[in-house]
């Protein structure tokens, strides 16, 4: 055993280091002291900056997207106005094409109206003409009083008073005819003076159909102008002429020898 160890030391008891003061100090204080580089720091300044660290990421994430939210709905909408404006314009060509098309189509069915009421109307003055020359003539057993009627019997009578006499080429009567001497001798009984050759009277008055003969119409062979042979229909679809010498004078069916055409000057 040491001479020393029962006697008490004589070194001074170890006092706490400031750094242990400090600490305790700061932990009695509300602090907390760290030992970096022999500093203190608070215990509430060395967290701020931990804190502040954590929560600014999350406020910049927040407003991007709410930015990004805000471009898409401006997009969004603008895309939607885009939309209804093309939508709109398409209408709005659609609808004039279809009053344009309207507006057409009422023009043209005037057109036809008026198209149609034009040929009923001139088929109409049409019928009342014929109706009117048809009660101007009588059939030949009936006669009447009125001077058509009367000039039309007078030029068939007078015909039928030539049947059997002689066809002779150049011949203007009385004895004998060629076709159109006895037409024309016909006619002036009632006071018509027709050409002397068949070409000229073809083209007499005016150029009526066969199938609306009348009375007293002059038939023709050929065409007109250039017509070859001619005769008088005489009702009943029968007509008397001076066909040919063998012939003479003759009264015939339209069959026998249906004519090209017929003129009428009554």
């Amino acid at each position: 055993m040491s001479p020393n160890a029962l006697i008490p030391s004589h070194r001074k008891p170890r006092r706490p280091s400031a750094s242990s003061r400090a600490l305790r100090a700061g932990v009695t204080g509300g602090f907390l002291t760290l030992a970096v580089t022999g500093a203190t720091v608070p215990a509430n300044a060395a967290e701020k900056p931990v804190s502040e660290t954590q929560e600014m990421p999350t406020i910049t994430t927040a407003l991007a997207t709410s930015a990004a939210r805000s471009a898409d709905t401006a997009e969004q909408v603008a895309f939607n106005y885009e939309r209804q404006a093309l939508q709109d314009s398409a209408f709005s060509h659609a609808a004039k094409a279809a009053e344009k098309h309207k507006a057409e189509a009422v023009k043209k069915a005037k057109a036809e109206a008026k198209k149609k009421a034009e040929e009923a109307r001139k088929a109409k003055e049409a019928a009342e003409a014929r109706a009117s020359r048809s009660s101007e003539r009588s059939t030949l057993s009936a006669p009447s009083s009125s001077t058509a009627t009367g000039s039309t019997a007078t030029l068939v009578s007078f015909l039928k008073a030539q049947l059997g006499k002689a066809y002779v080429l150049g011949s203007s009567g009385p004895s004998s005819y060629d076709c159109s001497g006895l037409t024309q001798a016909a006619f002036s009984q009632i006071g018509i003076d027709l050409p002397r050759v068949s070409q000229d009277q073809s083209t007499q008055g005016t150029q009526v159909g066969l199938d609306n003969l009348q009375v007293g119409d002059i038939l023709y062979w050929g065409s007109a102008g250039s017509a070859y042979h001619v005769g008088v229909y005489i009702g009943d679809g029968k007509f008397i002429g001076a066909q040919n010498s063998s012939t003479g004078i003759v009264e015939r069916p339209l069959d026998y020898d249906m004519p090209t055409g017929a003129v009428r000057v009554l």
